[in-house]
């Protein structure tokens, strides 16, 4: 895969924008207890966070190894699961009955993190697959940059969102919805503009790129569920842990594509796809899982 991507001058503007509004807005209703939480009952999130920055990325290695595919999907797939779980997992354990205390915290706690795993695993796994090595060389991934750049879309979104809420708690709360499904319909239109602007691109790959994301984000479900059953938490954390790791910050990956290298065509795409497709099987799954917990209660 040689094709890069075309895009225009403000779409890195918009991009940063709608994760840094993203990540704000899920921030806003977010205190520090939450974080303590980790400390008192840390057996979910801390599941949560093994499931995030160890097991995927590692699962996620080991599919690149046997999957005869182009190196550039493979990367794309790591750099997928080398980023934190996405906001939307908030609103998605909501839908399912799961424990929002339990979800918003794994994503604040992630989010946190990514600052330094994010760049350590894909770097690492990359760096570790003979299909994916030489490519690398080529990609020119400053390591502070790209730590600089997660935490200005990320950590500092997520403090300043924190502060607005504990200062201005009225206006945390009405603006919340508006931040959540603002900044989620910028990040949907980039993706469709970018795509239109390589639509004999896409419709080239997508078949092949929209089967391998669909794989992809099930190993990822399946990885967070196992793990929480394995360990036996209860439905609503298990639901909630579920999402987070089905749920990946694909915005963030895009960023960094398109910021760093936009010419790896095959990694946007798979980026992009993920960010489309695991809405849809999250959606899903919440709602699947709403629905039978109302039936249960009844």
């Amino acid at each position: 895969m040689t094709h890069g991507f075309d895009f225009g001058s403000g779409d890195l503007v918009v991009m940063n924008i709608a994760i840094a509004a993203m990540m704000f807005g899920a921030s806003l209703q977010l205190t520090g207890a939450d974080f303590r939480r980790l400390l008192t009952q840390p057996k979910a999130p801390l599941a949560g966070m093994v499931a995030q920055f160890l097991l995927l990325p590692l699962a996620t290695f080991l599919l690149t190894l046997v999957l005869p595919i182009d190196a550039e999907y493979k990367l794309g797939m790591m750099l997928v699961a080398a980023c934190p779980g996405g906001a939307f997992s908030n609103i998605l354990t909501w839908i399912a009955r799961g424990s929002l205390p339990v979800s918003i915290t794994m994503t604040a706690a992630s989010s946190t993190l990514a600052t330094v795993l994010t760049p350590l695993n894909f770097a690492l796994y990359s760096s570790l697959n003979p299909a994916t090595r030489e490519l690398m060389t080529r990609i020119s991934l400053d390591p502070l940059s790209l730590l600089a750049l997660i935490a200005l879309v990320l950590a500092l979104p997520l403090a300043l969102g924190m502060l607005a809420g504990k200062r201005f708690p009225r206006f945390a709360q009405r603006s919340e919805p508006w931040f959540r499904n603002g900044s989620l319909l910028a990040f949907l239109m980039f993706i469709s503009v970018a795509l239109s602007r390589n639509l004999s691109l896409f419709l080239e790959v997508a078949p092949a790129v929209l089967s391998l994301v669909v794989l992809h984000n099930g190993v990822a479900l399946l990885t967070g569920y196992s793990l929480a059953r394995m360990l036996r938490l209860d439905g609503a954390e298990t639901r909630a842990v579920t999402l987070e790791i089905g749920i990946q910050n694909s915005g963030l990956a895009l960023l960094i594509l398109f910021t760093f290298y936009p010419q790896a065509g095959g990694m946007v795409l798979v980026a992009a796809m993920w960010g489309l497709w695991h809405l849809v099987s999250g959606l899903s799954l919440a709602q699947f899982w709403g629905w039978r917990h109302r039936h249960d209660l009844q």
